[in-house]
């Protein structure tokens, strides 16, 4: 990972909190909630409150507006154009189509994740660290994100 990005981290995370604070917001107030069998998944994979969760079904995730923000995201590969989800503390984005149990589940973990943090400003930068020091695929939330993906 460029030592730049590890070393412009603390600057860049009061943006990155605002912005997924915000677009959490907006999925909360417009999102669907999960089915029967996702409020299941999100249950069995160790989410305390799943009825507080949201989706929002999306062409494609958004990128963040901030310049310096596109830049960290592309660089770490946290999104891009095959991202087909995204957690925000309880809401989250999914691209149309890509709607399955394996794709909830995994997300629904990063909502437990979040919720073991304390939210999205204690969570983000415990994440963002883990992928700028271990890359996306190795980051210690992924990798316990895909240990959490349920098939049926």
């Amino acid at each position: 990972m460029p030592l730049a990005l590890a070393t412009s981290l603390p600057a860049l995370l009061p943006q990155a909190i605002a912005w997924a604070s915000a677009r959490e917001a907006e999925i909360l107030a417009s999102g669907i909630a999960l089915t029967d069998a996702e409020l299941d998944l999100a249950r069995r994979v160790g989410v305390q409150a799943p009825e507080r969760i949201r989706l929002a079904l999306v062409e494609r995730v958004p990128m963040p507006d901030d310049p310096m923000l596109q830049l960290a995201v592309e660089t770490t590969e946290l999104l891009g154009a095959n991202t087909l989800g995204l957690t925000l503390g309880y809401g989250i984005y999914l691209c149309q189509g890509a709607r399955d149990a394996r794709l909830v589940s995994h997300e629904c973990r990063h909502v437990q994740q979040y919720e073991a943090a304390g939210g999205i400003a204690a969570f983000l930068p415990l994440y963002l660290q883990q992928i700028v020091r271990h890359g996306y695929l190795d980051a210690p939330y992924e990798v316990d994100a895909r240990r959490h993906e349920i098939d049926a």
